[in-house]
């Protein structure tokens, strides 16, 4: 009985470990920003120095999206998010001890780099190892990383005050994520093959993979083309929400700092419902959940509009709490269609490609949001942001009505 048991849940050892590696990639990116005030004075150097590093790690992860996938078709999965994985745990390591500036850069690089494979390659593993559950593995995936992004702030502030091991405090936050990171690791490369279909990651182990032809070709087909218009128009308005929402509640809804950053945090809260879409997208199919995702994310950033004016708190939470709805459902229904079209033979370098260009859009999003705030204001912003979604909505009405499959 015992063994029975232990034999069902043991088929769940990729989801679990898969995603606890992108909890770990999520927490140890998510711990700089709330240290910046203190690194600055351990280093001696500005906020905006400490700015440009964090914005080279991220550069760096977003450089990887296309690399790892490419690779992970080319040799094996295992390897390129073993790899990552360990990368970023020895970054984080590389932070448990004093060290100079340079040092602390060239750790956030090689945490870039590390956490760069995570995603992609990933979402591609998830979906060939369970191909009837992916939806249901994806949404598990999604909030285990929410989660690890979520926590990062909150165990910065636990260790700060606290004597570290090695010195500063905050230091044993990365000497844990450290720790956890290599631990988890070494567990997902011994557990995790035993999971995955043997001809294709034999196959991959061989050298085998797509030339780099094969990659652009896929571009020709037109359902792609318009999940990535779909995916770019998303990020692109989301990313720039998230940046200025509390500013856009204060400045414009007239609501208290605290309440803004209250009704901000209900965002991340309502996240579970990624657990309930992945579940539910493996049944109806992808492309309905979707539409339906996108369309609540629509109306609440339209709600948001127009309740700036004559909507009390209540009312502008609900608007919050509905595009937080919308926008993490959406998450794991687009990996689940995006792998479902996507030949298995390139699915991992197609989807970091992919990523890519979503990554493009949503980073320039906030620059491009607060210079138009500055010259035409918050509000004619928010429009281009709604703008934005209900354009993605409206491609995905149209994908879900005339794609063939």
């Amino acid at each position: 009985m015992e063994r029975s048991l232990f034999g069902r849940l043991s088929r769940f050892d990729a989801i679990v470990l898969t995603s606890s590696l992108w909890f770990l990639g999520k927490f140890v990116r998510f711990a700089f920003p709330p240290l910046f005030e203190r690194l600055a004075g351990v280093y001696g150097v500005s906020t905006a120095t400490l700015g440009g590093a964090y914005s080279a790690l991220l550069l760096v992860y977003a450089l990887l999206q296309f690399p790892s996938g490419l690779l992970a078709d080319r040799f094996s999965s295992v390897t390129v998010l073993g790899a990552g994985g360990s990368l970023a745990a020895v970054g984080a390591l590389a932070l448990a001890v004093d060290g100079s500036l340079v040092v602390l850069v060239g750790a956030m690089m090689t945490i870039g780099a590390g956490t760069g494979t995570l995603k992609t390659v990933s979402v591609e593993l998830l979906a060939r190892t369970y191909p009837t559950q992916t939806g249901r593995a994806l949404g598990v995936f999604e909030t285990f990383g929410t989660f690890g992004g979520a926590a990062a702030p909150a165990a910065v502030v636990a260790f700060a005050g606290t004597a570290g091991l090695f010195g500063a405090g905050w230091r044993t936050t990365f000497l844990a994520a450290g720790v956890a990171g290599l631990c988890v690791t070494a567990a997902f490369v011994v557990r995790v093959p035993a999971r995955l279909p043997d001809a294709t990651e034999r196959e991959a182990a061989d050298g085998g993979g797509a030339p780099l032809g094969e990659y652009a070709v896929l571009f020709r087909d037109w359902r792609l083309l318009v999940f990535v218009a779909v995916i770019t128009l998303f990020s692109f308005a989301y990313n720039a929400a998230l940046a200025f929402l509390p500013l856009y509640l204060t400045r414009e809804a007239g609501l208290a700092s605290a309440t803004a950053s209250f009704l901000f945090s209900a965002l991340f809260v309502v996240s579970l419902v990624q657990l309930l879409t992945g579940e539910v997208s493996d049944r109806t199919g992808a492309l309905p959940l979707i539409v339906l995702t996108l369309a609540l994310a629509s109306t609440g950033m339209g709600a948001i509009l127009l309740l700036t004016d004559v909507g009390g708190t209540l009312a502008l939470g609900g608007a919050v709490v509905c595009l937080g709805l919308g926008a993490h459902g959406y998450r794991p229904v687009r990996g689940a269609y995006m792998m479902s079209v996507l030949p298995e033979s390139v699915s991992a370098g197609s989807f970091g490609a992919v990523r890519t260009v979503q990554m493009i859009a949503g980073a320039s999003s906030p620059a491009l949001v607060g210079v138009l705030s500055e010259t035409a204001g918050l509000r004619p912003a928010f429009r281009l942001l709604t703008g934005a979604l209900v354009a993605a909505t409206g491609l995905s009405v149209a994908l879900w009505l005339f794609d063939p499959s």
